[in-house]
């Protein structure tokens, strides 16, 4: 049986903002400097230790694979939840501050789909602050509305590459996994979509663009926007180089069966 496309359901992080080189990781070393540790993630090794999602999770591997010798509290835990949470209020603050914009395309699509009834939902691993504040800052407090769903955070048990996140949203918009698509940005998020039966369109960036993305419908540089093409990396590209609205439907009844 065939669905016509119902939902959107976005990623955040790397797809409705870059926000993990210049956002997630300028905090955390902010949140390291400010507990009195010397710890510094560079560009590149961030690149590594998003190979680990979740962010207490991250710190976690990072204490055990870069400061073997670091004497970590008695309440490890307690320890590693309250870094997080400086990283979390200082990429917070950065937020407001308008310091983290939305990727090309993301608004006109959001926009296109509200105009046409086709519902919008988020499926993430960051925490539901760092969420509104990202749709506030750039699309004002209205915005947090215009999801039916928003999973984020610690919601589930089983972070991405888990279809987790997916089957928890599905059940919140209760639709089949049919009746969707996934905008992602990376490997371990297409793993989850397809795992959770959804299927995917990516929108790369300069730490997921050599990720294995088979499977996915599409592998774009960003979603385009009107005089700023996007780039098509593998599968069938928009014309002229702008996701649209039409464009997904048409992807999405292709994998269907409805053309």
């Amino acid at each position: 049986m065939s669905h016509s496309l119902k939902a959107l359901i976005w990623d955040v992080d790397g797809t409705l903002a870059d926000t993990e080189r210049d956002g997630h990781r300028v905090a955390f070393n902010e949140a390291f400097a400010e507990a009195g540790l010397d710890w510094h993630w560079s560009v590149e090794r961030y690149a590594g230790l998003l190979a680990v999602t979740g962010g207490k999770e991250r710190i976690r591997y990072f204490l055990k694979q870069d400061a073997p010798t670091f004497e970590a509290p008695e309440d490890l835990d307690a320890f590693v939840a309250g870094l997080h949470a400086r990283k979390t209020a200082r990429f917070a603050a950065m937020l407001e501050q308008g310091r983290i914009p939305l990727r090309p395309g993301v608004e006109r699509l959001l926009q296109e789909a509200r105009a046409s009834g086709v519902r919008l939902a988020i499926a993430t691993t960051t925490s539901p602050a760092n969420v509104e504040g990202l749709l506030r800052a750039n699309l004002g407090e209205a915005s947090i509305g215009w999801f039916q769903v928003i999973g984020a955070g610690d919601v589930v048990p089983d972070k991405k590459p888990a279809p987790d996140i997916y089957h928890h949203v599905l059940e919140g918009l209760d639709l089949s996994p049919a009746a969707c698509l996934a905008i992602e940005d990376s490997g371990h998020g297409l793993a989850a979509a397809l795992g959770a039966g959804i299927g995917t369109v990516m929108t790369v960036n300069g730490y997921t663009a050599d990720e294995d993305f088979t499977g996915a419908l599409a592998v774009l540089d960003h979603l385009g926007e009107p005089g700023r093409p996007c780039r098509v990396l593998r599968g069938e590209g928009p014309e002229p180089g702008v996701a649209t609205l039409s464009w997904l439907q048409a992807l999405h009844e292709r994998r269907t069966g409805r053309a």
